[in-house]
């Protein structure tokens, strides 16, 4: 007979017996998330030529941002009610249903029917994951387990990018989403079986009604959906960003704790300092390899490479923020988290306007990923540390919306700014300033993070 789920065992870690069918599981679920991801990137170009959809081809992205946003929020309402296991095994099933679809597509519309799909599992998986964390793992475990999600992104980001394209050349586009569906099975496999029987329930299951909630996720999706495809509309553009910006602010506010938009101290600025810096840096880092092409003949393949450094420390920075997080302190990562973040920025725009060698890019944007590897997983740890069993899945939903919003409107944003500058040559520098921009705007949430029972002292 095991100790009840959640109760610290002398000596147990993460990978020891009692959690490692549970940490191997979901550390591959995230990493198989992460490889799909990459590899679509690399392989659409492809997939829409062959399938002549070319028309839909910024659509396929989108809408599996879009309809994650309502997967994150059934399955965070979901969970509160009667706990991850449901709502994990839903998710993946999307998740390989739409897989399959997409693998199996005739024409363009049939692969978007997929990724929309997909997108529901992707959102939903996530956040299940979360609560499955703070309902398996003690708290004293959390910082480590989160590092271990972290990580699962570097070989993503490694041989993403290779293994889609030797994939397609090799064998065909189609397995890019096959091959992750079967691999996706065996890796929940892992989870279920160690699942199974444990009491993953609370006894004060939240009884709020979901409805609400679930408007407001298909109302941000829909927004989200409008907003990506902004730049595509013409002289309508101005119009559509200014309404989608509205419903989504409208939206959101439900979606997030209270006074999440006035940063208030606590976990309203946990979840919006998560919005701004995944803005900052996935807004910018899209125009990373870009820059690498456009202005320095880069091929695509040794472009993704301007990429690795970040990854690698990014990894490097999840492992110090998971095990001595707590005496470095919330304040301290949030100052060297912003900094190192800021520093590759602005190195970026240096590079881009002064066309420095792109060494400098790549070297300076390993710092980018040093500054997230330090916060990101942090401000998880923070999130389920100001839970409790009724609201984990609410406020685990919160902050995979956060992230959404905050990448999807820095993305837009930055994307019609970069077009109405093409030809100034400033485009580049511009961009990446912007979102410099928001790494500063976060350290007003960042230094109002306060501190939940995640910590024994304060700094």
């Amino acid at each position: 007979m095991t100790e009840p789920v959640g109760t610290i065992v002398p000596d147990a870690g993460v990978w020891s017996a009692r959690y490692v069918w549970v940490t191997v599981g979901a550390v591959a679920l995230i990493f198989l998330a992460a490889i799909q991801s990459l590899a679509v990137t690399t392989v659409m170009p492809i997939v829409s030529a062959d399938l002549d959809g070319e028309a839909l081809y910024a659509v396929a992205f989108a809408g599996t941002l879009a309809t994650s946003v309502i997967g994150m929020v059934a399955a965070g309402a979901w969970s509160d009610r009667s706990g991850p296991r449901g709502p994990l095994y839903a998710s993946v099933a999307l998740f390989v249903i739409g897989l399959v679809v997409a693998g199996f597509a005739t024409t363009m519309p049939m692969l978007v029917a997929g990724r929309l799909v997909q997108g529901l599992g992707t959102g939903g998986q996530t956040v299940a994951l979360y609560v499955v964390v703070a309902r398996v793992y003690p708290s004293a475990l959390h910082g480590r387990v989160f590092a271990a999600f972290s990580a699962a992104w570097v070989v993503p980001s490694l041989i993403g990018p290779f293994l889609a394209g030797a994939v397609t050349e090799y064998l065909h586009w189609r397995w890019v989403f096959l091959g992750v569906a079967l691999l996706t099975v065996i890796a929940f496999a892992m989870v279920a079986v160690r699942l199974h029987g444990l009491p993953l329930h609370t006894d004060h299951p939240s009884g709020g009604g979901v409805a609400g909630r679930l408007a407001c996720a298909v109302a941000l999706a829909l927004g989200a959906l409008v907003l990506s495809l902004a730049g595509e509309l013409g002289a309508w553009a101005g119009l559509a960003v200014a309404a989608s910006l509205v419903v989504i602010t409208l939206a959101a506010r439900p979606l997030l704790p209270r006074r999440t938009l006035i940063a208030a101290r606590g976990l309203p600025s946990v979840i919006l300092m998560r919005g701004l810096i995944a803005g900052a840096l996935f807004g910018a880092e899209i125009y990373v390899p870009y820059l690498l092409i456009a202005d320095y003949d880069f091929s695509p393949t040794w472009a993704g490479l301007g990429l690795t450094a970040a990854a690698l420390l990014w990894a490097a920075a999840a492992w110090v923020q998971g095990t001595f997080g707590d005496r470095i302190g919330n304040t301290r990562i949030t100052l060297i988290g912003s900094a190192l973040l800021f520093t590759a920025l602005a190195a970026a725009a240096t590079t881009a306007w002064a066309h420095l060698p792109p060494a400098a890019l790549v070297a300076g944007w390993g710092l980018a990923g040093a500054g997230m590897g330090l916060m990101y997983p942090r401000l998880t740890v923070l999130t389920l540390a100001y839970s409790t069993p009724q609201n984990q899945g609410f406020n685990s939903s919160a902050l995979s919306i956060s992230d959404a919003i905050g990448a999807s409107v820095a993305i837009a944003a930055m994307g019609l700014t970069f077009v109405a500058l093409t030809g100034t040559g400033v485009g580049f520098p511009v961009v990446f300033l912007l979102a410099a921009g928001l790494s500063v705007l976060a350290l007003i949430p960042g230094l109002r993070l306060g501190h939940a029972h995640e910590v024994s002292r304060r700094d």
